[in-house]
């Protein structure tokens, strides 16, 4: 659906980018909120991109489901959606680019053998930080199973919600991976050269994705592309602590009670939506949520479960 609100001279880019893994839960609607009204303050563009780069883990319909509960629940976007599984050459290109400048080095190992090496160190996620066993070159008639980054350099940005931030690469990463063994390319990779293609100029997201945001500020140095501005929201969770996702069984929104849970997310997200909205439209919310619309008041970390919340 194409939004109205936005001003065509207006420099500010936004986008929703979910992964059709499974249907949209609450914390998506947070960071689908969140990232359109502060485009719509702005006066700008609000995309959405489906991204489905890793084509094994989306489930068949789950991007037109996606779409259709965004338009459910009063979302418009600008311009047209885009797909990452069509576009492998766009990223071919940019992979191509990163060989040439050095920056990327053919890998051989597998997941086994790098758990394998001794005294592995865990990066700053808890995964096994890659050894760098393939930096110098394969062994002669080794074929590579992936191509990995040269993690090198400290990448320093203000995220305007959770401030601050430096990340080592080599210490707290190690040299990460843009084209996988199983042949696909990594969201990395995808979401950069995207984000570049659209003119996205302000990313605001959820902040279980803070971790990637230097390997993406790398990645956007290393192919010449523009860096956006970072907002990371906070991540909504269940009762037992755990962000919401498909992995901890986090229920689809109830698109029956649109009004509620799009209440319940502008609660979420520090905005102190007046009581009568519990009754209003969902067109009556979104002229609320336009209006009063402040990214100063989203809070850096949740006290509540987002379970809590929606229950209000």
């Amino acid at each position: 659906m194409r939004g109205q609100q936005a001003l065509i001279h207006s420099p500010y880019v936004g986008r929703f980018a979910p992964t059709p893994s499974g249907p949209l839960h609450f914390g998506s609607l947070v960071a689908a909120l969140g990232s359109a009204l502060e485009a719509r303050r702005h006066g700008g563009r609000w995309l959405v991109r489906i991204e489905d780069v890793d084509v094994p883990r989306a489930m068949p319909g789950m991007d037109g489901a996606m779409l259709a509960t965004l338009e459910r629940f009063g979302f418009e976007w600008d311009g047209e959606v885009l797909w990452q599984s069509r576009r492998a050459d766009i990223y071919a290109s940019a992979l191509e680019r990163l060989k040439a400048g050095g920056h990327v080095f053919p890998c051989a190992c597998s997941r086994r053998e790098q758990a394998e090496v001794p005294d592995s160190i865990l990066a700053r996620d808890g995964s096994l930080r890659y050894p760098g066993t393939c930096r110098s070159g394969l062994p002669l008639g080794v074929r590579p199973r992936a191509w990995r980054v040269r993690a090198e350099g400290t990448i320093r940005f203000e995220d305007a919600i959770q401030g601050g931030q430096e990340e080592e690469l080599a210490r707290d990463v190690g040299d990460y991976v843009v084209f996988r063994a199983d042949g696909v390319f990594a969201y990395q990779l995808a979401v950069v050269v995207d984000d570049a293609e659209q003119g996205v100029t302000h990313v605001v997201r959820g902040a279980d994705l803070l971790g990637s945001t230097a390997r993406q500020i790398h990645l956007q140095k290393q192919l010449g592309l523009p860096v956006p501005n970072y907002a990371h929201l906070p991540v909504a969770t269940n009762a037992a602590g755990e962000k919401l996702s498909k992995q901890t069984q986090a229920r689809a929104v109830d698109e029956e009670s649109s009004s509620r849970m799009l209440v319940a997310a502008l609660d979420f997200l520090g905005q102190n939506p007046d009581a009568e909205l519990g009754g209003a439209s969902v067109r009556d919310i979104w002229a609320w949520a336009l209006g009063n619309w402040k990214m100063e008041r989203v809070p850096r970390v949740l006290q509540l479960p987002a379970a809590e919340l929606a229950r209000r």
